[in-house]
């Protein structure tokens, strides 16, 4: 059987991490609001968008 290459192994396990953070328990967490947006909103934003700053790094550190 073919072994999977290390950057497809880190992209799956980032996968992995992010289904977690973005279900109900974590993204009930945060309360209040900021600036006058909610602060659940800011975490599920800065959650995707840190996923996605991961993904890239990982995918460009690979090459």
């Amino acid at each position: 059987m073919k072994r999977a290459n290390p950057t497809r192994q880190r992209l799956a396990a980032l996968g992995l991490l992010g289904v977690p953070m973005l279900t109900y328990p974590l993204l009930s967490l945060p309360g209040g609001t900021f600036g006058g947006i909610p602060a659940t909103y800011l975490y599920l934003f800065g959650v995707w968008a840190g996923l996605i700053v991961l993904a890239a790094w990982v995918a460009e550190r690979g090459k």
